[in-house]
């Protein structure tokens, strides 16, 4: 087993909504995707306040730990569980914004948009 990948099932940064897998669960389902897939959480840089949300469904990369969220698997970055640790993500699905949420304790200036932040 010269395999670089982890699984830490206990130790996920970041906590799910029961709304949040619901909507993930349906839209695995809907997309069709294979067990290769998993959903990727993560930061990129850029964005109004510096850095960026990642969710999206991706498949595994190099220095990628692989966690399970109620049988949902989700693909993290290991350098990103910093940025992301203690963060919520729900899904809201109301008149006004429809849509993920992140909720980062960590971000010390988010915007309006939501899905950027500085640390």
């Amino acid at each position: 087993m010269g395999n670089s990948m982890e699984t830490a099932t206990s130790l996920i940064p970041v906590s799910f909504t029961e709304g949040a897998k619901k909507e993930l669960r349906k839209l695995k389902d809907q997309q069709e995707l294979g067990d290769e897939f998993g959903l990727r959480v993560g930061v990129e840089g850029g964005g109004c306040a510096g850095m960026n949300y990642i969710l999206g469904f991706d498949q595994i990369k190099d220095g990628d730990q692989i966690f399970d969220v109620d049988g949902i698997k989700i693909y993290m970055h290991k350098a990103h569980g910093l940025y992301l640790a203690g963060m919520e993500i729900d899904f809201q699905d109301g008149l006004n914004s429809r849509g993920f949420t992140f909720n980062n304790p960590n971000a010390s200036k988010t915007c309006g948009c939501g899905t950027s932040f500085s640390v």
